[in-house]
């Protein structure tokens, strides 16, 4: 009688067990399947290192903030989302973001410790004297003020204004007052949303 062997559905017929072809195949998919485990693993890992890196540099250097209100209008929007940097040092002209009453508020500094603000009835800016250069601002106004001027600025503290001088809320009031480092969250550098608004922000 014939040895012969007969294959159905990639098994011998004489002995019960599957042909080397079939095998070979399923070794292929079997290593295809982890190769694909140990990318998906290795992608998983990079994408918490990534979050976790990303975590830390928000919390340490660039704290990412959102904004609430109108008083910095037109430079900042009622709820854009901004990136500050981290710093202690600050120029006229900066856009500092700071606690008041546990309300982050973020305005622009217009002078530093040590200096003299006055403000006119008219909403002119002057700083030691000098005309302070406001392109910025739509519109002046003195705002709510409550402050006798001129004013100097304390030690170790700044003077700030929202860019929307009527409704700003600000140094010009002592409700607000002047800002100390310990309050400081850093200077906002550029707006990530609106998306159309991405970039730096002036």
């Amino acid at each position: 009688m014939s040895k012969r062997k007969e294959r159905f559905g990639g098994v011998d017929s004489v002995s019960g067990l599957p042909d080397v072809d079939e095998l070979k195949a399923e070794l292929k998919r079997t290593k295809k399947r982890e190769r694909f485990r140990t990318v998906l693993r290795s992608t998983i890992y990079s994408l918490i290192v990534v979050a976790a890196a990303a975590v830390l540099i928000a919390t340490l250097w660039m704290p990412v903030l959102r904004t609430y209100g109108s008083s910095m209008t037109p430079t900042i929007e009622d709820g854009n989302i901004v990136v500050a940097w981290k710093s202690t040092k600050f120029k006229t002209g900066d856009l500092l973001a700071f606690y008041a009453d546990n309300k982050l508020l973020v305005k622009r500094v217009i002078a530093a410790p040590g200096q003299w603000v006055r403000i006119d009835d008219d909403g002119t800016v002057y700083v030691n004297d000098e005309e302070l250069d406001e392109p910025y601002i739509d519109e002046k106004a003195l705002g709510n003020c409550n402050i006798v001027f001129p004013y100097q600025v304390p030690e170790s503290q700044w003077f700030v204004m929202g860019d929307h001088r009527k409704t700003s809320s600000d140094s010009r009031n002592t409700a607000v007052g002047c800002v100390s480092l310990d309050r400081v969250v850093g200077v906002v550098l550029f707006r990530v949303w609106p998306f159309e608004s991405f970039g730096l922000i002036k």
